[in-house]
């Protein structure tokens, strides 16, 4: 034997003694158990695995993954893949032994070499040590998912030095500068001051701005300079009242607010209003945004000096109560599984752009969200009861409880009151319909247990009688004290007495409940819990105080990305509400750092965060378009210029409502839910003859139109309103035939037509040519051109006959609505240069 054979030898010999010694000691949670994992195990699973088992592959066949600790021991339809300690429950051992015709793995291969069964078998029997963490793939808590871009903590970045000193007027201008000098491009050139006023009221206010204001702000432009008028102007339009109905309503598109249960059933929610005004202070009052997001999560356990102070924290948490819930659900426990879904969902993916929801039947496919993190959040929200404001009937088969006020607060309250015998007559057909339940159980009882037929004595047609008919005793009796008074009521939240850690249900089902899993925060994010849940509360402070913890990853980061889409149209990641792997990563990720840090540096101010944005240079460009800058870069992410947008449903119908001086700028009473329809089917709201029939009679602003889910206003649903069900921070833009139609024919904008001609008339004396330049002013905020004002004036000169003269001041009229009837309806009134 040679001596190189010699030495093979000993090799081969050495390392099967050293293999065979180390697999007899090993255990599953000492460094050589991980060893062997990573060094025999692993490598097999990636190599012969993952292709169909994995979620770098994006496949589970057999919703079976292999590619995680968590996983691999749930296992998919058959079973677990690995039981630790037992080799005969292990369906992995089987698969890859061959030994089951119809379980073979890997599949349409051969089997696999003995010494790597042997191997895994060796794994199983020692407790399968595993050194992944919970999730796998692009989900690796401890390091790929620690370490993608969203998940780690904001950093200071050096604020780029401008080689052209004059274009950028501060830090972020110098961000958005040098993005451009690095793909050779040049910011464009300042809008007009018109235009830039224009941009500027609709995107604070959503009105136009009335010509007077733009005289007199290029007045001052010309006396104290650009910078000091717009400075001047953007303070006023954030102290208006109109800035909190803007930006109220932006914040009660991610809310998903809506005024009834949606689904099946869709029952109304009557006092829902109470949360929409509540966001619109709050904007008002630039209540410093980790704190608005504590009261809405938890203001029922925030301390309060006052009973108005105890109101406006209750009516907070109004934000856990409006979503959408399957009314005519039959299990409660499914429905109480059905709700915490909802609140977490709306939760991660309005405060963190991520949502934790997509991991309750499963670990998220990709991003580092296990099941373990949502049956942990699930427990938090358990804990809470949910109370919505609608009462049992043959429609709803779940009451929800509105939430009481306190009476001392001196809240509007919409319902009537009733008297004290009235009370009493409730309070006593309650009791006798529950003893009636009572008896006619126990006389059901009473027959199996004498061995004769119950039949007749308790039916299901009593029970279905009792239950709608205590159901609506109840649901009066909420709304009144033991006088009959009236009681403020809110939707809202509040602890349970008892709260509680949940099961891990299997595949989400709550048949198959598993491990309890203690109420915690989700894992990915390496941030120290503010403070340990106590056993006696749900959690939601906090979560709430852990979702606003300065270093934070995400929840300054997602609201900096909200502001900035709105003032720029589309956010530095495009994805507004998908912060995750699925999602665009940014176009400046310095610059949203930058932000995201100075958010908090600045008190977690949205009115500060939205002043510094409008006062750039970069909100100023035109929105000219540039062919060779448009061919670099055709989706304007470098911000080349000021993107063209078209205006939100809400900012048309307001505009058409301010231009012709008829928009009523006062706060209404409640809502049209609130006041008239109350607690009842929306199915039914159609034979309400006191309703107007498409739910738009009213003069004030959009944002205090009913949102009733499946049943929106026109002018709402045909110009892509928020879908009220859902967390959304970026609205559709759609541009149909059945728009067109609702301009031409809606009566709502041919009486603003009527109105604008009214107006346009009176201030302008009569003068056709005064007439058109103020309609085009109103309007446009802008002149017309030489070509636009020939046009207008034959149009308007078009309709008055030679010979009837008896009939030119009707005719001349008439020209005038149909000639304001085409400005409103043209792209131009709609759109935001």
């Amino acid at each position: 034997m040679s001596i190189l054979r010699l030495v093979w030898l000993f090799v081969v010999v050495l390392a099967v003694i050293t293999r065979t010694a180390s697999a007899k000691d090993l255990k599953s949670d000492d460094a050589a158990g991980i060893r062997f994992f990573e060094t025999q195990i692993r490598p097999v699973l990636v190599k012969h695995c993952y292709e169909c088992h994995s979620i770098q592959s994006q496949s589970s066949e057999g919703n079976l993954r292999l590619d995680s600790r968590q996983t691999i021991r749930a296992g998919g339809d058959r079973g677990p893949a690995i039981v630790p300690g037992s080799i005969d429950k292990s369906l992995l051992l089987t698969a890859v032994s061959h030994t089951d015709p119809d379980l073979k793995m890997p599949p349409r291969k051969q089997r696999l070499p003995d010494s790597v069964i042997a191997d895994l078998r060796r794994w199983v029997e020692i407790g399968a040590p595993d050194s992944r963490d919970e999730f796998a793939g692009g989900s690796v808590v401890t390091k790929v998912g620690r370490n993608f871009w969203a998940y780690r903590a904001p950093v200071k970045h050096d604020v780029p030095r401008a080689d052209d000193s004059e274009w950028p007027r501060g830090e972020i201008d110098r961000f958005v500068f040098a993005k451009l000098q690095s793909h050779k491009l040049t910011p464009s050139p300042d809008a007009d001051l018109s235009t830039l006023l224009r941009r500027l009221h609709f995107d604070l206010t959503g009105l136009p701005p009335e010509p007077g204001r733009i005289d007199q702000f290029a007045a001052q432009a010309a006396t104290d300079g650009i910078d000091d008028a717009l400075a001047s102007r953007v303070d006023e339009l954030l102290a208006s009242p109109q800035f909190g109905e803007r930006w109220g309503r932006h914040w009660l598109d991610v809310a998903r607010f809506a005024e009834s249960s949606g689904k099946d059933a869709n029952i109304s929610f009557p006092y829902a209003w109470r949360y929409r005004d509540y966001v619109i202070d709050c904007l008002n009052a630039d209540v410093p945004y980790d704190r608005f997001l504590v009261e809405q999560l938890a203001g029922d356990l925030l301390p309060y000096e006052s009973p108005e102070e105890r109101a406006r924290l209750l009516i907070a948490t109004g934000f856990m109560a409006i979503g959408t819930k399957n009314l005519g659900e039959m299990n409660p426990i499914q429905f109480l599984a059905d709700i915490v879904d909802e609140q977490i969902d709306t939760v991660t993916r309005s405060v963190l752009g991520s949502s934790v929801a997509c991991a309750r039947c499963h670990d998220h496919k990709f991003d580092a969200f296990s099941m373990r993190d949502y049956y942990a959040l699930a427990g938090v929200f358990a804990s809470t009861k949910t109370y919505f404001g609608t009462a049992v009937s043959p429609a709803n088969r779940v009451g929800g409880d509105p939430l009481p006020l306190p009476v001392e607060a001196g809240l509007p309250v919409f319902h009537a009151s009733i008297t004290a015998a009235r009370v009493e007559k409730l309070q006593a057909d309650m009791a006798a319909l529950r003893k009636e339940e009572e008896d006619g159980r126990a006389a059901v009882l009473n027959a199996i247990k004498a061995g004769e037929s119950p039949d007749g004595l308790f039916t299901l047609r009593d029970a279905l009688r009792i239950f709608w008919r205590t159901g609506a005793i109840e649901g009066q009796l909420e709304k009144v004290d033991a006088n009959g008074k009236a009681l403020p009521l809110a939707s809202g939240v509040l602890d349970r007495e008892r709260s509680l850690n949940v099961p891990l249900l299997k595949r989400g089902e709550i048949s198959q409940p598993g491990e309890i899993i203690p109420r915690a925060f989700p894992a990915v994010f390496n941030l120290t819990q503010v403070n340990p849940i106590p056993d006696n509360s749900s959690g939601r402070l906090e979560l709430a105080r852990w979702l606003t913890h300065q270093r934070h990853p995400l929840t300054s980061r997602v609201m900096v990305n909200r502001i900035w889409k709105h003032i720029f149209g589309a956010g530095l990641v495009s994805t507004i509400d998908d912060f995750g792997a699925t999602g665009k990563p940014p176009s400046h990720p310095e610059l949203l750092d930058y932000l995201a840090l100075r958010f908090v540096e600045k008190d977690w101010s949205i009115k500060a965060m939205i002043r510094e944005l409008v006062l750039t240079r970069a909100y100023r460009q035109a929105s000219t378009y540039r062919n060779a800058a448009f061919q670099a870069d055709p989706k304007n992410r470098l911000l080349w210029r000021i993107s063209k947008r078209r205006l939100e449903a809400e900012a048309i119908r307001d505009a058409m409502l301010a231009v012709s001086s008829e928009l009523d700028r006062k706060r209404p009473k409640a809502s049209l839910v609130g006041r008239v329809i109350g607690d009842r089917p929306i199915s039914i709201i159609g034979l309400d003859k006191r309703l107007p029939q498409d739910l738009d009679g009213t003069v004030h602003r959009s944002v205090y139109l009913p949102v009733i889910r499946d049943r929106l206003p026109d002018v709402l649903e045909l110009f892509d309103f928020a879908e009220p069900s859902f967390v959304t921070g970026a609205r559709e833009n759609t541009n149909v035939p059945t728009q067109a139609l609702y301009l031409m024919n809606s009566p709502f904008v041919q009486e603003r037509a009527a109105a604008l001609a009214k107006r346009v008339r009176t201030e302008a004396g009569a003068d056709p040519i005064a007439e058109v330049r103020l309609v085009f002013r109103l309007c446009f905020s802008r002149l017309p051109d030489s070509d636009e004002h020939a046009r207008a004036l034959k149009f308007l000169g078009s309709r008055v006959g030679p010979t009837d003269k008896a009939n030119d001041a009707d005719e001349n009229t008439e020209a005038l609505v149909d000639f304001c009837h085409a400005i409103l309806a043209t792209a131009e009134f709609r759109n935001l240069d």
